[in-house]
């Protein structure tokens, strides 16, 4: 469990606070009573869960810059004055990542160096997750899952641009950090879900547009396998491990966030289960369109994290999923968003098997 007194007035920086995980951290943190601070650029879809569930309320600083220019990073750094930083901002879609990939790496590369850079030069700085993926590793499509220890990889720019981001926070580490009182550590989660995820080309959102609208949802690779997860359950494992970094170097490193074997379901698998929660009978509908490359299996081996941070995943599969369609029909019945999230958060932290 977290410990609330670690977190009460702690000062701590999200990068990418305006997107649909950061939201999540932001207000989770808020519970815990820290004091949290955004930099990011504005939200990227309309509607959005920053503006929706008032995200920006009581921040320390609201910081809407771009990454890609070092001099905002520095000077943001220098006025914040953070503790622990969950670097969050990123481009984020591999679909996106074919359709701009210099805008791709610009940010996921090059913003998370000018954001070390302004590190070394922040002495308040402790701690540092870089947050990256589980795209991250050589895909070989094998039945096992990924250790942090696996060659990194990636065929499209996303994955290409979060295995740079590893090996340039592996650089910093040993070249920068490793003596110095910063500890940093990368976290590689599987597909996070959750309510108020407006982004496109991503399963569940474009099912739940498609089941608005009376349609039926178009689904691409129906048998690719992937690793799905509510948000909740990464954010606890960031958040766990934050709290052991602050005082131990030797947490930093590569650590995976990933859930159970038994949570590893194809699309269709997923479309399916969607679609039994939500009571909806309008079937769905393969996309035989020609599409850019995208892995069919990927699974991660979080024993590293249940050995020594003690980190499981609590909430399965149709659990995550029930908690989306339940925050998806309160949201449409207009209850507060940000309320759905806390109310959500208290639920996952009870740590019982209720359902929704």
């Amino acid at each position: 469990m977290l410990d609330p007194l670690f977190w009460k007035n702690r000062r701590v920086l999200i990068t990418g606070h305006t997107g649909f995980k950061g939201g999540w951290l932001r207000i989770w943190l808020g519970t815990l009573g820290a004091r949290v601070s955004g930099l990011s650029l504005d939200p990227s879809t309309t509607p959005n869960l920053f503006e929706l569930a008032n995200v920006s309320n009581d921040l320390d600083h609201n910081k809407i810059i771009d990454l890609r220019i070092q001099k905002n990073v520095h000077d943001a750094l220098d006025i914040i004055e953070p503790e622990i930083i969950f670097h969050l901002a990123a481009q984020p879609l591999v679909r996106q990542s074919y359709h701009d990939p210099v805008e791709t790496y610009q940010t996921n590369i090059m913003g998370l160096v000018h954001l070390y850079e302004a590190i070394r030069s922040t002495s308040s700085v402790n701690t540092i997750i870089n947050i990256t993926t589980d795209k991250c590793y050589e895909n070989k499509e094998w039945d096992w899952g990924y250790r942090e220890n696996d060659p990194l990889g990636g065929r499209d720019p996303y994955s290409s641009s979060k295995s740079c981001a590893e090996i340039i926070s592996q650089a910093y580490r040993t070249s920068f950090f490793n003596d110095s009182s910063v500890s940093l550590a990368t976290a590689r989660a599987g597909n996070v879900l959750g309510g108020g995820d407006w982004a496109e080309d991503r399963l569940v959102p474009d099912i739940l547009s498609a089941i608005a609208e009376g349609n039926q949802p178009t689904i691409r690779y129906p048998q690719a396998t992937r690793p799905w997860q509510h948000v909740l359950d990464p954010l606890n494992g960031y958040l766990l491990l934050a709290e052991r970094l602050y005082n131990d170097h030797s947490f930093s490193g590569a650590w995976n966030f990933g859930p159970t074997d038994q949570d590893n379901l194809n699309v269709a698998e997923i479309t399916e289960l969607m679609l039994e929660l939500y009571a909806s009978n309008v079937g769905w509908k393969s996309d035989h369109k020609e599409q850019p490359h995208e892995a069919h299996f990927l699974k991660l081996d979080c024993s590293k994290a249940a050995n020594q941070l003690g980190w499981h995943p609590r909430w399965s599969c149709r659990q995550a999923l029930s908690a989306v369609v339940s925050w998806h029909k309160g949201y449409l019945a207009g209850e507060n968003p940000s309320k759905l999230c806390l109310d959500q958060i208290a639920l996952f932290n009870q740590n019982t098997d209720e359902s929704f």
